[in-house]
């Protein structure tokens, strides 16, 4: 018997309505819902489990998460392949779904969105463990490989250089 968890199991958010933002994450990331409530929508990218993600309804006049205050930063959607990931940039820019920004992490890349209620959201690829640099420090950034990543995002990520060196 073990103390330490299995994995994460599932997150629970706070939407202002949780039928529109059910019609958003089947839209936009594809997932599957198990279970609308009037007040709650469950649903799950893996269809094996029964959620992975519950939007709870708070109502229209909730404020919406507010930067540099404790909470839920983003949650990441972890993508199969590269190209999976490739695809998913393409189709969030035809629906013209802000992009927040890009990130090369060495080890992953990552494209981060906001959901209509203002959660933040990032769509990722990661290497398989076997082709990190390194084993530890992974987020130092001291040589974890930026640009391995090429893609449909590489005009972004230059905007994104030129916009901190200033």
């Amino acid at each position: 018997m073990s103390y330490k968890p299995k994995c994460l199991g599932h997150i629970n958010i706070f939407v202002r309505n949780a039928e529109r933002s059910r019609d958003w994450y089947a839209d936009v990331l594809g997932l599957h819902c198990y279970d609308l409530r009037p007040d709650a929508a469950f649903m799950a990218a893996d269809i094996e489990q029964s959620h992975e993600i519950a939007l709870v309804q708070v109502g229209d006049d909730a404020p919406g998460p507010e930067r540099g205050r404790v909470g839920l930063n983003h949650m990441a959607w972890y993508m199969e392949t590269l190209e999976d990931l490739k695809e998913f940039y393409l189709r969030v820019k035809e629906k013209n779904i802000p992009i927040v920004r890009v990130g090369d992490h060495g080890i992953s890349m990552g494209v981060y969105i906001q959901d209509p209620d203002g959660n933040g959201i990032e769509v990722f690829y990661e290497l398989p463990r076997r082709e990190w640099p390194r084993q530890d420090k992974l987020f130092t950034g001291l040589g974890n490989g930026d640009g391995r990543f090429p893609g449909p995002w590489d005009e972004e990520l230059k905007k994104q250089a030129a916009a901190a060196a200033h």
